[in-house]
């Protein structure tokens, strides 16, 4: 059943209209409000909602294929692309129906491109690029990754420019500096597995089943005699980052005891894999002196891995922002937000909009 994202409170309550905010560099304190609907997906989430001003969830309805790709271990692209189409319009109008809207009253279309899984994409574009012909709205073409740094602008606490984010998911782990809107630096990156890809590469050795990344957090909280794993180091001194060696790891643990306790791989796992999210961001924190950062992606959902890094960001007097847990999983409002912002710009799409599977930032 699709799932609804509460309303959160405006910006104008915590002051972030004021024009002396440096996050304030687009028109964002025009009196006007604007209704962006937001179209995602990027993998095996059908997820559609309406937020106006870019701050204010009007209604945020995701559709999960959990229950379809967990027999196979993972997403079958050609089953996602299937359930897209099926579902797309169903939780379109869901949307609308929760937002008590008509299409005729949004300002603007926005739609993931990219990076992702080429057919799933295609089926949100199409749908996007329908409903903006049909009711002339303009279409606007949104980075999936765009949707993760700055869905914690949905929140409460706002970052200002700079910020360093950390994209933590399924299928990316990246560090990248944000100095505006549209103004990024890629600093670190995965040279193989993606943090969330790990989880679920663990999870299945252990035949724990799928999504793995929940199952994993939740036998290492069990975990009576964590086994200690190598935290991966760049020769070459940059921030990269690497999993691949890790999940080798707890399978050579696993074949040289077959009686071990598969909470303590779990936890080991989990611990490793938060030295090196840790690290890394409080490293390049350091270097670049940013004392904001903002995680997002679906591996944000774990909570062990939240308070760890507000444990470490007070000991290093930096601002740690994240998204509440429904805004971590891919979804709509995300997507509305970006859209939101390149609108203000009339950064628009035209109609030979298309998908774009690699898309980087």
């Amino acid at each position: 059943m699709p799932k609804k994202t509460p309303s959160v409170s405006s910006w104008d309550e915590f002051g972030m209209n004021n024009l002396k905010s440096p996050i304030v560099e687009t028109p964002c304190a025009s009196s006007e409000r604007f209704i962006i609907l937001g179209i995602e997906t990027s993998c095996d989430d059908t997820g559609v909602a309406l937020v106006k001003n870019g701050e204010k969830i009007l209604s945020n309805v995701v559709s999960s294929q959990i229950k379809i790709h967990s027999e196979y271990g993972g997403v079958v692209p050609e089953l996602a692309s299937r359930s897209h189409l099926e579902n797309i319009y169903i939780v379109v109008d869901e949307a609308l129906k929760q937002a008590k809207l008509l299409l005729k009253d949004i300002d603007g279309v926005a739609v993931t491109y990219g990076p992702g899984l080429v057919g799933s994409i295609l089926i949100g574009i199409e749908a996007a690029k329908a409903i903006a012909y049909v009711h002339k709205k303009p279409l606007i073409g949104v980075n999936h990754l765009e949707g993760h740094i700055f869905s914690t602008l949905l929140e409460g606490r706002k970052p200002e420019f700079p910020f360093l984010s950390l994209i933590v998911s399924g299928g990316h782990t990246e560090l990248v500096m944000v100095k505006g809107f549209g103004k990024y630096t890629i600093i670190g990156k995965t040279r193989d597995d993606a943090v969330g890809e790990a989880f679920d590469k663990v999870a299945k050795l252990l035949d724990l089943g799928y999504p793995g990344g929940p199952k994993v957090e939740k036998l290492a909280k069990i975990s009576e005699k964590r086994i200690k794993f190598p935290e991966a180091v760049m020769k070459d001194g940059s921030f990269d980052f690497s999993f691949s060696g890790l999940k080798t790891a707890v399978l050579s643990c696993k074949n040289a005891d077959k009686n071990i306790d598969s909470n303590d791989l779990c936890a080991g796992f989990q611990d490793a894999v938060i030295a090196a999210l840790l690290n890394k961001t409080i490293a390049v924190a350091a270097k670049y002196k940013i004392k904001r950062v903002v995680l997002g992606g679906g591996v944000v959902a774990n909570s062990t891995i939240r308070g760890e890094f507000i444990k470490r960001g007070k000991r290093e007097g930096i601002e740690i922002f994240f998204p509440s847990m429904p805004l971590c999983t891919d979804n709509g409002a995300m997507i509305a937000v970006a859209g939101y912002f390149k609108f203000l710009k009339k950064e628009y799409s035209g109609y030979v909009l298309n998908a774009d599977p690699g898309l980087s930032l």
